[in-house]
């Protein structure tokens, strides 16, 4: 359970420091825009978005068992955290961001981390595939401009409110919207190594302010962000609120704890590393209490922000250390600049942020599996959107072990191998 840090520090050398300096900035350039998204679709401030990825993205960088994984907040818990917050308020989530650090701290102790092999691929393919259909819709109202005091969480009330409200469309945001997904791809595909999400959405929300158009910004909608961090605190605890929000707690656990491995495999297969995984569980358990000491968001390990620091250079946790304190500094310096970024060039990189996230290139192969699991990722991906996450990790999970007892009749398949991911 030793942290990367202290292994990679021993043969540390100013290579290595420039390549993770360069990385770091990099990264910062692309979560920062993405934070602040995460935290407005949430239901959140988007300064909580900003803190969550300073408090929680250190942690993770400094305690983990991964040498280049990047965490902060990311569009899986959006689902899960906007529902807290509507249900039990603002205060209920950190509470429940607490709890949930401290569900993963216990489980790193218990030296948990192995057990991600035991959760069927097929229900993480159908409950990511749900939440990124749930992120999109989401931004529908931002995207297109329309005129909603509020839109309800369910999904079918969900689409029937947007559909009423479609005469209230803003082709102006609409059109900010869909040039900065434009953009967004046009860079990726030239410069895949530069950070052209900052780029893209600073330059349509630049022509937002710059031409005056009619287009709500996160200062007009939030007012100016703060410059500088909270205090941290404790949230107020009792045994009554604490049993209220114990099954939000174990979703913000599971969730942080598969997201968070499923990158470290990732990044394994990108550098030909091993990462430790009760060292990283233990990480995000620390990194989730930290981040509800500052008032922030469930945090993860993110898989395409740790897919751009490997791409960008990063060798070693510095990058991301670097990273979280780089999105520090902006908020320090340019706090104000931020509150110009345009709601529609937000909600355009969390579309693409959802389409992408959902792997549409693995489609074909999902339906080219066996029938049971085509059936496990259909149910999974439904619950997700049509119930709730609890439902559809509880009912996905169970069903999945089912299957597997049927299929065998004996326990677990003893050469069963963690799906490769």
């Amino acid at each position: 359970m030793k942290p990367k840090i202290l292994t990679t520090l021993a043969t540390y050398d100013r290579q290595q420091f420039t390549s993770d300096v360069i990385a770091g900035v990099t990264v910062a350039m692309v979560a920062l825009p993405l934070s602040l998204a995460i935290a407005i679709a949430s239901g959140a401030g988007p300064e909580k978005g900003l803190v969550t990825a300073i408090v929680a993205g250190f942690l993770i960088s400094f305690l983990g068992g991964s040498r280049v994984q990047i965490g902060g907040p990311t569009g899986a818990f959006i689902v899960v955290v906007f529902g807290v917050i509507a249900e039990h308020g603002y205060d209920g989530l950190v509470l429940a961001t607490l709890m949930a650090g401290v569900i993963m701290l216990i489980a790193g102790f218990l030296r948990a981390g192995n057990l991600i092999a035991f959760v069927p691929e097929a229900v993480i393919n159908g409950f990511t595939i749900g939440i990124g259909i749930i992120i999109a819709t989401s931004q529908l109202k931002d995207l297109f401009g329309l005129s909603i005091a509020q839109v309800p969480a369910e999904f079918i009330a969900k689409i029937e409110t947007l559909w009423a409200a479609k005469e209230s469309l803003n082709a102006v945001a609409l059109g900010i919207g869909f040039a900065t997904m434009v953009l967004i791809i046009a860079l990726r595909r030239l410069a895949p190594r530069f950070p052209g999400l900052i780029v893209a959405v600073g330059l349509t929300s630049l022509l937002v302010v710059v031409a005056a158009l009619p287009v709500d910004t996160i200062f007009s909608r939030f007012g100016a962000l703060p410059s500088t961090l909270p205090m941290p605190t404790l949230p107020k605890i009792n045994m009554a609120r604490v049993s209220e929000l114990l099954p939000s707690a174990f979703v913000i656990a599971f969730l942080a704890s598969i997201e968070s491995l499923l990158s470290a495999m990732v990044a394994d297969r990108l550098i030909g590393g091993k990462h430790r995984p009760n060292a990283e569980i233990l990480a995000q358990g620390f990194a989730n209490v930290g981040s509800a000491m500052f008032g922030g968001l469930p945090a993860t390990g993110a898989i395409a922000r740790t897919a751009t620091n490997v791409r960008a250079g990063g060798k070693t946790p510095v990058a991301g250390i670097v990273h979280a304190l780089t999105i520090l500094l902006v908020m320090l310096l340019a706090a104000p600049l931020a509150g110009y970024l345009a709601m529609p060039a937000l909600a355009g990189l969390l579309i693409l942020t959802a389409w992408n996230m959902s792997e549409p290139h693995k489609w074909r192969g999902y339906m080219q599996a066996r029938a049971s699991d085509r059936v496990l990722l259909v149910l999974t991906l439904v619950l997700t959107v049509f119930a709730d996450l609890t439902v559809a990790i509880g009912v996905g999970v169970s069903v999945g072990l089912a299957l597997r007892l049927r299929r065998h009749n004996v326990g677990i398949e003893k050469d069963w191998t963690p799906p490769d991911r």
